[in-house]
């Protein structure tokens, strides 16, 4: 998530665990903490897939903030031993001002290393987009409303009705991607798709209406739009996803730790002399916020190159989020056609001129 939600909920959280004993200390000792682990981003790598696949991984681990939380408590309570909470009441507050942050990056699309070092398929619960105001505007206010009048009764309810109001939305993102997913897979097996896997993710700014992204067994994939408001059947479109262009890349490590990062939601494409893996979970059609260069055509050959961001990441922002909202209120088909009518891959250049 954003910075300032992660900030905000850090401090709603410590706010209600120690507010009483810290007053508006809280707020701002729990914003430190809820934007401590996003501290990783200023760690240097040599290439953007290192960059984006290292990101939220052990400063993002539950085993890593659980320790780093027990150290800073046996800090805090030897240097100030007589403060007036319980070390236990202490560790716990700042175990959940820590871990919040990682738990409600992992509900969104990105990918969250929850267990680094150990190595599964980052967690990706897509419950929320990245970006929500419906989910950061109530713990804002109650975090505001804390700064301006103080820990009393009724602002300390607010940030717990605010905490609660918060898990009750991620609860109802994570319905929303399971409705839609079944949803968009009945349709398309109505349709003679034999869908292999599937995820949805919510459009930007809302949870009401619902990327949904299917592989099929003939190495297409679909992109398809369903909300909650709906009266007609998910608008979609079938794309290719390229994989067989990967050839001269297959054994590289960085493409196998992107695919591992994505979880296998990776299209391949030729542009030009250039061979790009984009990113599919983040974006829509070609407006995708990760596609990086990985070989570049020769005349004769295919080379792997060290990967680059290629183009600015995301196209056609401002027409993309046009559609967005005429679609959540009223319907409205998005042109999916139009939006991804460059996103074909092409087949490499030494199969063409064979």
């Amino acid at each position: 998530m954003d910075s300032l939600t992660q900030a905000v909920l850090g401090a709603a959280v410590q706010g209600a665990g120690l507010g009483k004993y810290q007053g508006r200390k809280a707020i701002f000792y729990g914003a430190l903490l809820g934007t401590l682990p996003d501290l990783d981003v200023f760690i240097h790598y040599d290439d953007p897939i290192s960059s984006m696949t290292y990101h939220r991984s052990f400063s993002h681990s539950l085993m890593v903030l659980v320790l780093l939380a027990a150290v800073m408590t046996w800090i805090i309570k030897k240097r100030w031993p007589d403060s007036p909470y319980s070390s236990s009441r202490l560790f716990y507050t700042i175990t959940a001002s820590l871990i919040t942050h990682p738990l409600l990056d992992a509900c969104t699309a990105y990918g969250t290393q929850l267990l680094w070092p150990f190595m599964p398929t980052p967690q990706q619960w897509s419950a929320v987009f990245i970006v929500d105001p419906v989910y950061t505007v109530p713990l804002l206010l109650a975090v505001i409303a804390v700064l301006w009048r103080g820990i009393k009764t009724s602002t300390h309810r607010a940030l717990v009705l605010a905490l609660a109001w918060s898990t009750a939305y991620l609860v109802w993102g994570g319905y929303g991607q399971y409705h839609h997913e079944q949803r968009v897979k009945a349709f398309l097996e109505s349709e003679g798709m034999t869908v292999q896997r599937i995820m949805a993710t919510p459009m930007p700014f809302n949870t009401l209406t619902f990327r949904v992204l299917a592989q099929t067994d003939d190495g297409n994939y679909i992109e398809a739009v369903s909300g909650w408001f709906d009266n007609r059947p998910p608008e979609y479109v079938r794309l290719p996803q390229g994989l067989d262009l990967a050839e001269p890349i297959r054994d590289e490590v960085l493409f196998k730790r992107l695919n591992w990062f994505s979880d296998g939601w990776i299209r391949v494409n030729q542009e030009d002399n250039q061979l790009v893996v984009s990113d599919l979970r983040m974006g829509l059609g070609n407006s995708l916020s990760f596609r990086f260069v990985m070989a570049e055509y020769d005349g004769n050959n295919w080379n792997p190159v060290r990967p680059y961001r290629f183009g600015s990441g995301l196209r056609d922002v401002p027409a993309y989020l046009s559609y967005v909202w005429p679609r959540v209120r009223y319907g409205t088909p998005m042109p999916l056609k139009e939006l991804v009518s460059e996103a074909e891959p092409a087949a490499p250049k030494a199969a063409r001129e064979n």
